[in-house]
């Protein structure tokens, strides 16, 4: 089944531009960014498929917009984010380390992340992805390193968004969890379940934020959830 797939820069990464006033990029200019999208493509009702943000993105979604929401896939990322992953997260974008080649960035990348189950030779194709070259000639973030400044501005501790996915109550609902995660932990997963026994879960053994959503399991899983999405 083919199906109209949107992928969006948010402002301040990839292709988008770079603002002139951080608070730019805080989650509530994010969301007008995402409706005005929505809006300009015709987009009435749609899937939501979101790693990290974008699922925060999408759960919010869920109260300001119920309607929109045909089906909500989060790629670890739920309603309870810990801190020590959020707080890795956080200082791996507010930093650019200016590489001299596209071989130290996936060096740099190899060593970094957590296990991810990247073979040796696919790290430069990650790297090629994660920084574009300057014109300085050296390889840079695509993505504004200030952004790590809106995350600051979160409260100290846990994230909690309970009341949030409460409200995709009604929204068919995958979640795909890399078990070594950081930031998405085993106990916030079964929550999710107690609540949302008729959730879809993939759990990837080994594997830290965020999946890549290439993993074999991963795209089944999402063939037949976006097949059953009236």
């Amino acid at each position: 089944r083919r199906r109209r797939v949107v992928a969006l820069d948010y402002a301040g990464h990839g292709e988008s531009g770079r603002a002139a006033n951080p608070r730019r990029y805080e989650v509530e200019a994010i969301l007008r960014d995402l409706l005005d999208a929505m809006t300009a493509l015709h987009l009435h009702r749609v899937a939501i498929l979101g790693t990290s943000f974008g699922g925060i993105l999408g759960m919010v979604l869920g109260v300001l917009r119920p309607g929109c929401l045909a089906a909500v896939a989060l790629n670890d990322t739920g309603p309870r984010l810990e801190p020590g992953g959020i707080e890795f997260v956080r200082t791996l974008i507010g930093h650019d380390p200016a590489f001299a080649s596209i071989e130290e960035a996936a060096a740099f990348l190899r060593r970094t992340l957590p296990p991810l189950g990247i073979p040796e030779s696919g790290w430069r194709a990650v790297a090629e992805i994660t920084y574009s070259r300057g014109a300085d000639g050296r390889w840079h973030p695509r993505w504004d390193t200030r952004l790590a400044r809106s995350m600051r501005s979160a409260p100290a501790g846990p994230t909690e968004l309970w009341q949030f996915f409460g409200a995709l109550e009604h929204v068919p609902l995958l979640l795909v969890w890399g078990q070594a995660s950081a930031v998405l932990s085993a106990a916030t997963v079964e929550r999710m379940q107690e609540l949302r026994p008729d959730m879809k879960l993939v759990a990837l053994p080994g594997i830290g934020h965020a999946p890549t959503l290439v993993e074999p399991p991963v795209i089944a899983a999402l063939d037949r959830f976006l097949a059953a999405v009236p």
